[in-house]
This record gives C-alpha cells, structure tokens and sequence, in this order.
C-alpha cells in the first residue's frame, strides 16, 4: 500500500505560480510512477504530468509543457509539481497517484491503483 497526500493547492490569478506536493508514505517506492492528475467541475480526470521514481524519467500532458515541471525529492518521498504561467483553465482538483511497473501509458487514470484525496487549485482571471 502507498499512502498519498497532497498540498500546496489555492486561489492564484492568471499568471501567477504555484507548487504542488505530493507526499508519499508506506511501500518503497523503488519503480514506482507517480502521476499528477486532475478533474475540472463537469470533466473526466485528466492526466497531468507522471514521473518515473526510479530513473526520474518525466511526462507531461501537451496542455501543460512547458509551463508545468514534475519533480522528485528523494529524502522526503514526495513529488513536486511547480505550475507557472497558470491559467484559468487549469483550474481543478489536483490529484498525485501512484503505480507500480504495469503495461500501458502512464497517462491512463485507470492503471493507477493509489491516489491522494486532492488539492483545490483555482486560477481566477
């Protein structure tokens, strides 16, 4: 079992700059994926970013290259997401998941069996 807890979510203004962390505990997380997601009001969930705990191998969704960029911190076991630039339309509840070595993209929501209970992030214009 993976524990997960996110935090860093909060109202910014178009523009502005937020990080996001996600916070692991329980099993090692030696090949493990972790993956940021999120659901609009009214939307599916939605890949964000995934990175590859093991060999930091990162992926992110389109809409956010560039101005997202998923880290690892090792020491503390917890995944970072630093979002610039941000946008109304990344408003959304955030989620960081978690995956062992599976078949199919790290983008699928489904493949992931652990997930964080979510952080508000609101981009006002």
């Amino acid at each position: 079992q993976v524990q997960l807890a996110e935090s860093g979510g909060g109202l910014v203004q178009a523009g502005d700059s937020l990080r996001l962390s996600c916070a692991a505990s329980g099993r090692t997380l030696d090949r493990c994926v972790i993956g940021w997601f999120r659901q609009a009001p009214g939307k599916e969930r939605e890949f964000v970013a995934a990175i590859n705990w093991s060999y930091a191998n990162t992926y992110y969704a389109d809409s956010v290259k560039g101005r997202f960029t998923i880290s690892r911190e090792n020491a503390n076991n917890a995944v970072h997401l630093q979002m610039i630039s941000l946008k109304p339309a990344d408003t959304a509840v955030y989620y960081c998941a978690a995956r062992y070595p599976t078949i199919g993209s790290v983008a699928v929501t489904t493949s992931y069996p652990y997930w964080g209970q979510g952080t508000q992030v609101t981009v006002s214009s």
